[in-house]
């Protein structure tokens, strides 16, 4: 069994398809998958995939690229966090690839997301792009660790992998990580403790090899998996069973 622990099936190009989506990860060993969150208009699609359908959780939260449109507030927050299948706080974070100049509205952002989750209790989602410094600084700051969560689609090198596991976050590694040119990926993946690596897809993005270049979907974890699995001279099997005991050991209001 494995768990895609950060897709988006909200995403029209796999809304519209669900129920052929759920097949695929069926044929493919992938039971459970948490769809995230990323803006105000799209939440209530998201929460409704969750409640629809037994295979899925999501999370709440605006995404770190989003600057203009409506906010959620941290009562908010909280509140749809107390449902069961909320299971976390996210997509949450800073990104300075995408958005540029006095960016202190998103440091702001990421700190109400952790004080959510501290207070909700629940993991928090982070996402890191261009920011890696400044991410681990509000992390500390605002005191991500009494919350804990995971750094999905782990990018960066090993001193920021530390910085994060050092927090107590987990590491989560999608498509990329079976991509030619990923070696610093590669190598993060081949340091980090076994007990604290996730996987995902965040589908509809970044499809692994051998799909590299076409539509992700969770189903696609499989092959995340079997390259980690031969990166850590690990068997299939053994991946299986580790990933998804470090999903429900982070993720503690999922139930298997």
């Amino acid at each position: 069994m494995f768990v895609d622990s950060h897709c988006h099936l909200d995403f029209p190009d796999l809304a519209s398809r669900i129920d052929e989506v759920k097949d695929s990860m069926r044929d493919k060993g992938v039971e459970r998958a948490v769809v995230i969150s990323v803006n105000v208009p799209d939440y209530p699609a998201v929460k409704a995939l969750a409640l629809a359908h037994e295979e899925f959780w999501a999370t709440v939260g605006v995404h770190p690229d989003v600057e203009d449109g409506p906010d959620m507030d941290e009562d908010f927050l909280v509140a749809e966090a107390a449902h069961p299948k909320i299971i976390g706080i996210g997509e949450t974070g800073l990104d300075y690839h995408w958005c540029k100049g006095d960016l202190e509205w998103q440091r702001e952002r990421f700190r109400r997301h952790i004080r959510t989750a501290r207070r909700a209790g629940v993991p928090l989602v982070i996402h890191t792009r261009e920011a890696a410094d400044d991410t681990l600084a509000v992390m500390r700051e605002a005191g991500a660790d009494a919350a804990g969560g995971v750094m999905h689609c782990f990018t960066e090198n090993w001193d920021v992998a530390r910085a994060a596991l050092d927090l107590g976050f987990y590491l989560s590694f999608s498509g990329i990580l079976t991509f030619k040119n990923a070696r610093q990926v590669q190598e993060v993946a081949a340091r980090a403790p076994l007990d604290r690596i996730l996987v995902e897809t965040d589908s509809p993005y970044l499809a692994p090899v051998p799909y590299r270049g076409k539509q992700n979907e969770p189903a696609y974890t499989r092959f995340v998996a079997e390259y980690l699995a031969t990166l850590r001279g690990l068997s299939y099997d053994e991946v299986a069973a580790m990933t998804t005991a470090n999903f429900f050991r982070l993720f503690r209001k999922a139930r298997p």
